[in-house]
């Protein structure tokens, strides 16, 4: 009678997975809580503006826009700033705001967007005396807690780009302001439109901050009557037609 083969001294251990694919779990469970955390915010945003977005057509009147700047190249705006300065003149002749007030940043030698805001908007046929400079609105929190807070402003428009009006509208709207928006969806130039969607999530993780602390805009100073006074010499005057020009009563 044949005897029994020898048995192994160890069982074979089950084969184990390769590292990578071991901490493939839990990365991607980290990757989908990244995600949402970065994105939560953007969607509230959205909810909770979704009743002050409008279009030219059908924003209420309010006194004052409020257009932030994005950036000048060679003294002239860029092709996203060009489009919102458009957008706040149309405003501007449909007789929606009286005062355009462009904020933007002033803080290097040479680099003057406020200026070169109101200068393409004067071009377009808007009075110089209904448009208002604010030199240090360095970011969308900084322009809106500015309009209220240095030039009295307690009721506005904002104008920017689609995929940045939630944002724009969400921070207004925490500095205290009764604030309507008006977003420029042209599609001319995806390349920066969509840079900006892209981008538009981590921007918004950073205003969680604006809106929650609510602190004091980099630059504060005393407050200033620009507004105030463009107000009223705007108090008699129609708006602009398509051909420029003013029409006073």
């Amino acid at each position: 009678m044949p005897l029994p083969a020898r048995l192994p001294r160890r069982l074979p251990l089950p084969r184990r997975l390769p590292l990578s694919r071991r901490a493939a779990g839990p990365a991607l469970v980290l990757a989908a809580l990244v995600a949402y955390g970065g994105l939560a915010p953007t969607g509230w945003a959205y909810a909770d503006t979704a009743p002050y977005r409008r279009s030219v057509r059908d924003v209420p009147p309010a006194p004052v826009a409020l257009v932030l700047g994005a950036g000048i190249r060679d003294g002239r705006p860029t092709g996203l700033l060009a489009r919102r300065l458009d957008l706040a003149t149309d405003l501007y002749r449909r007789g929606k705001v009286r005062v355009l007030l462009v904020s933007g940043d002033n803080r290097v030698a040479g680099y003057d967007e406020p200026t070169v805001m109101r200068d393409h908007l004067v071009a377009l046929g808007v009075p110089e005396r209904a448009v208002v400079r604010d030199f240090a609105g360095l970011d969308t929190w900084d322009s809106c807690a500015r309009a209220k807070r240095i030039f009295g402003v307690d009721r506005l428009t904002v104008v920017t780009q689609n995929f940045h009006l939630p944002r724009a509208v969400a921070l207004c709207r925490a500095a205290g302001l009764r604030t309507w928006g008006v977003g420029d969806d042209s599609r001319d130039r995806m390349g920066p439109t969509l840079q900006g969607y892209a981008r538009e999530p981590l921007a918004m993780l950073k205003a969680v901050t604006s809106l929650v602390a609510r602190p004091d805009p980099a630059l504060l100073g005393w407050p200033e009557p620009g507004v105030r006074d463009a107000l009223v010499k705007n108090a008699t005057t129609r708006p602009i037609s398509a051909g420029g020009g003013v029409k006073t009563f």
